[in-house]
């Protein structure tokens, strides 16, 4: 089973949809995947066409087992499942704050799911809370989806230097640029330069209609627009993220 997150500390990046495109292609290939919504306000979730059932909440989350379980949604995807996102999520930093092992609570409640799923994808909340940590510490592969401006590349830069100070594992941590636009001097610009960076992934996402119109449609990209620059990227984003998780496990 492999964990992949998608997280940046700001919202507004492309962060849910490519969440939601990666999961449903890692879903599409025949792989049994997971798409757990940690965000409390829930896109990832509507875009599935998904509501939690009344009972599922945060703090019934946290106790795990069939707690958790109970709370699992199928999606109109072969393959695919969704733990939908709740308004009392906003509050999981408060519950997991009195908990014992509070930074890996998540880890834990996810382990026995191994025997059910080939894949983990966690949209996680903005922010670095313990939430988030409980996150970082939870995956294998966290991916930072990196508008090509100053201000976003520095929020990689904080993020790394978080983990370095927490002695966190930073080689679980790969970029890759998104929302890029070529008619943007300052995108292309960096464009160039990050891909020589080691930490950034080699595929981009661009600027596009079609991912803000999976509002409108609730649904991956390559449902509703498969031939689209944007549905053939996600493709490619997911085929060099799985490269990676086979080498990995290869090790």
């Amino acid at each position: 089973m492999s964990i992949i997150a998608l997280y940046h500390v700001k919202g507004g990046v492309g962060k849910t949809a490519a969440a939601v495109n990666l999961a449903y292609l890692a879903a599409q290939e025949g792989s049994p995947t997971l798409l757990c919504d940690m965000d409390p306000q829930g896109s990832a979730s509507f875009y599935f066409r998904i509501r939690p059932s009344k009972k599922h909440r945060a703090g019934k989350m946290l106790q795990g087992g069939r707690k958790i379980t109970a709370g699992l949604k199928g999606t109109d995807y072969d393959n695919l499942d969704v733990l939908p996102s709740h308004i009392s999520y906003r509050n999981l930093d408060i519950a997991l704050d009195g908990m014992k092992r509070s930074k890996r609570r998540l880890k834990e409640l996810l382990a026995p799911f191994e025997k059910h799923y080939r894949y983990i994808f966690l949209d996680a909340p903005p922010n670095i809370t313990l939430v988030s940590e409980n996150i970082f510490n939870a995956a294998d592969l966290i991916l930072v989806p990196v508008i090509p401006t100053t201000l976003s590349v520095l929020a990689l830069d904080q993020l790394i230097d978080f983990f370095k100070a927490k002695s966190l594992d930073r080689k679980k941590i790969r970029a890759f640029l998104s929302m890029v636009e070529r008619r943007k001097k300052m995108h292309w610009e960096i464009r160039e330069e990050k891909l020589g960076d080691k930490r950034f992934l080699k595929t981009t996402i661009p600027y596009s209609a079609v991912v803000e119109k999976m509002g409108i449609f609730r649904e991956p990209v390559a449902r509703f627009s498969g031939n689209s620059t944007a549905a053939q990227a996600y493709a490619e984003l997911w085929r060099e993220i799985r490269s990676l998780e086979s080498g990995r496990d290869r090790r």
